[in-house]
């Protein structure tokens, strides 16, 4: 069985999805994979950055930088076109999690494109999936796992939960339901990968659905403008994004970058704790 988190299940329902669309008679999507121009990371040098890699369009960082962090990653998807990984390893690219699935019909090309490549040149990878509030938990989770195959030694899955003010899909759950529904979703992968997936949001979605109360996830916190502390006060956190415009060597156009809140030889412990087995 896989690891569980103790979080409120209490017999909330799939209010009514099905009235929500989603795509369900439209056959599977998929989307194109985009081939950006790479940039020159050291034109685009930003303080308190890590110094190999850049930023078009900077925050002045001070106090708690992201370069006080030693071990930094991406995460990518099909905008970024094919990654050459090896010199985004050689510029200090430790990890990377790649968009894979979203909602219940739709497929990203970057992760089953980059994904070997990582692999290859030895940077651990992972999938993620982002959350669509128009299918039930039970649906995304069955669609993600049809598309990620478990693979000893890849990194935790992800939900990648946050309102998206874009979609087609215009249901706004209350916190109770957002809870529950993110522990379903989480327990079924956490049984099909062996380990318990990591949890990304914004500082809107925290808020608005009290994330807090989340006693025991795993969280990778977005935060471009100020460091976790601030924007999720008393929060616990292991990866931070702290920009959506980063450059890096090897990688098309923009990138989001992040960093894991703790030292090399903590990285190499979570990892050891924390891969697909």
């Amino acid at each position: 069985m896989g690891q569980y988190l103790a979080w409120m299940m209490m017999g909330v329902s799939a209010v009514a999805l099905t009235a929500c669309g989603g795509g369900r008679d439209s056959g599977p999507s998929r989307g194109r994979l985009m081939a950006p121009d790479r940039l020159n990371a050291a034109a685009f040098s930003a303080s308190g950055l890590p110094s190999r890699f850049g930023d078009t369009a900077p925050h002045e960082w001070d106090g708690l930088v992201p370069a006080l962090y030693s071990v930094h990653g991406i995460d990518a998807a099909r905008y970024q076109g094919v990654i050459d990984w090896s010199t985004a390893r050689n510029a200090g690219v430790s990890f990377a999690w790649l968009k894979a699935t979203e909602g219940g019909d739709h497929i990203d090309p970057g992760f089953v494109t980059n994904a070997p490549g990582a692999r290859s040149a030895g940077v651990p990878v992972g999938a993620y999936h982002f959350y669509y509030f128009c299918r039930t938990p039970e649906e995304q989770a069955k669609w993600f796992m049809q598309n990620v195959p478990h693979v000893p030694g890849d990194l935790p899955p992800v939900l990648d939960i946050e309102w998206n003010h874009q979609s087609s899909c215009k249901r706004k759950p209350d916190p109770l339901t957002v809870r529950s529904e993110m522990a379903r979703f989480v327990n079924l992968l956490s049984d099909h990968y062996g380990t318990l997936p990591v949890i990304y949001t914004t500082p809107d979605f925290y808020a608005d659905n009290d994330l807090g109360q989340m006693h025991g996830a795993e969280f990778w916190l977005r935060t471009v403008a100020a460091h976790p502390s601030e924007r999720y006060p008393g929060e616990d956190w292991s990866f931070w994004q702290y920009t959506g415009t980063g450059v890096v060597p090897g990688v098309g156009g923009n990138v989001d970058i992040n960093a894991f809140g703790g030292s090399p030889e903590s990285w190499s412990r979570w990892l050891s704790a924390r891969r697909q087995s």
